[in-house]
């Protein structure tokens, strides 16, 4: 309703309905449906009329920081029974287990050192220790390491984070999934062995390096060298394009057998909240450079990529065997960030918004 609305509303009508659907939290049992619609008019695209989407988004995250911080306190000897406990950095001393009901530990991360002693990522991980296995981090402002150190057996930890987080997020994780409902910053998923990561926006210089795992969405970009040095079987989605050097010296077997491998679509979402392909896939050069195994799926149905973009691999046809393996990501990309495959992939759709001719398909490298 907010969505096919929002385009003929002033800035005034929706910052009440964000006003009241935030309210609506002191609710126990309304809590997450309300954290659940602010998150989405925080990630998705939709036509937004006349008004900016940055200044809509002001008004989301500002709604969405109040009901955060209006949730009961973790040191609150009286707060009514819920799911959700917030903790800050005056309050970190108060940290315990998990009461019963208690599922869920909101981290206020606006006070906590980047890094280091009494940061908010060492928090997290002694909130792990004692129990807590649900996590919401806001009022990031370029904090490292959220998600890092949590070790194995983390498959039933999940954590949002809201802000603008800082580098290192999500490396090396070994089974839990975290989500950035934002940008992320550089050397994001590092050496992770396993898990799932979701970022609703672009990724900075050398995302996932030495990745050896884990599978990832990206709705926006990444900058240059994502993928550098990954083996093993790490499995990422990104929606736009990327800087440069894409999967360098990727080392990631078969894909067929269970290796590695990257999908590009070469698509982003106008001011009206339309998908549209971009004009190049990938505009960059050294695409797989030095690679020795692993692949890049590309949706080039224009074919504007050339073999001299390439350093060591080569332009091979879509099979039907990579479809199959392609096909339950890209439902699963659809699901995350409302990017439906059968758009992506429809022939009068690619003809109407590119230059004219026949799209051709998505070739391998």
């Amino acid at each position: 309703m907010v969505r096919g609305q929002l385009s003929q509303w002033t800035f005034d009508e929706f910052r009440a309905v964000c006003c009241e659907i935030a309210g609506q939290a002191k609710d126990p049992a309304k809590t997450a449906t309300a954290i659940e619609v602010l998150t989405l008019l925080n990630d998705r695209r939709y036509s937004t009329g006349a008004k900016r989407r940055s200044h809509l988004l002001q008004v989301v995250h500002t709604e969405l920081n109040r009901l955060f911080g209006s949730l009961p306190n973790i040191g609150a000897k009286d707060a009514a029974k819920g799911a959700y406990r917030l903790i800050d950095f005056a309050t970190r001393g108060s940290l315990r287990a998990p009461l019963e009901n208690e599922k869920t530990l909101v981290i206020d991360a606006a006070n906590f050192a980047p890094e280091g002693t009494n940061c908010d990522a060492e928090l997290l991980v002694d909130a792990f220790m004692k129990g807590w296995r649900r996590f919401i981090s806001f009022n990031c402002i370029g904090q490292r390491y959220i998600g890092c150190g949590l070790g194995p057996e983390t498959d039933d930890v999940v954590i949002d984070v809201y802000g603008s987080s800082g580098d290192y997020l999500g490396s090396g994780i070994d089974g839990l999934e975290i989500t950035v409902h934002g940008n992320a910053q550089d050397q994001i998923g590092q050496i992770t062995k396993r898990g799932k990561m979701v970022i609703h926006g672009d990724v900075g210089q050398t995302f996932m390096y030495g990745a050896k795992g884990s599978v990832v969405y990206v709705l926006g970009n990444a900058a240059g060298r994502p993928l550098i040095n990954s083996v093993g079987r790490p499995k990422v989605v990104i929606n736009g394009t990327c800087l440069d050097f894409l999967a360098e010296s990727f080392m990631a077997g078969d894909p067929l057998t269970g290796g590695g491998f990257v999908i590009l679509n070469g698509v982003k979402f106008d001011d009206d909240g339309k998908l549209v392909p971009l004009a190049e896939p990938y505009p960059g050069s050294n695409l797989f450079s030095l690679a020795s195994g692993g692949a890049i799926f590309v949706r080039d149905p224009q074919k504007t990529m050339v073999d001299e973009q390439l350093n060591g691999g080569k332009f091979a046809k879509l099979t039907d065997a990579d479809w199959e393996l392609l096909l339950p990501f890209l439902e699963e990309n659809e699901k995350l960030f409302g990017i439906p495959v059968a758009q992506l992939f429809d022939r009068e759709w690619q003809a109407a918004q590119t230059q004219p001719g026949v799209p051709q398909g998505c070739p391998a490298v």
